[in-house]
């Protein structure tokens, strides 16, 4: 059965940090790429950043640029996003997901994937 588990979301200040956590398993992780995504009230859904589990190539988002950090682990298929100077734009739900149709920058893009986590709420105050 494949899974995505996040964790890590919370309550932080404005200029505060927080680490999320994904926990795959089910599948391969070499043949994914895995994105992290979120979704605000009222919304669409963004993408923020992508790891392959192929060639570990990254893609940032716009939005979180300079802020954000993803990394992975592939010995036991955990993805991780390290927020840094988070705002208040940036509460939302925050997803994992992994795909195997496209490559990083269309899976950000298009928001697409082919199994998603349950999320994980993180919310910024100011």
């Amino acid at each position: 059965e494949v899974q995505l588990v996040e964790s890590g979301g919370g309550l932080v200040q404005a200029g505060g940090s927080l680490r999320l956590s994904c926990a795959a398993s089910g599948f391969s992780f070499d043949d994914y790429v895995i994105g992290w995504f979120r979704q605000a009230p009222g919304k669409e859904r963004e993408g923020l950043s992508c790891i392959s589990g192929r060639d570990g190539t990254i893609v940032y988002g716009d939005p979180v640029k300079g802020r954000f950090t993803i990394s992975s682990d592939n010995a036991t298929n955990m993805v991780y996003l390290q927020m840094n100077s988070l705002e208040p734009e940036d509460t939302a739900t925050y997803y994992c997901a992994a795909g195997s149709t496209y490559g990083c920058w269309l899976t950000l893009h298009l928001t697409s994937g082919d199994y998603w986590g349950q999320g994980t709420q993180v919310t910024v105050s100011s």
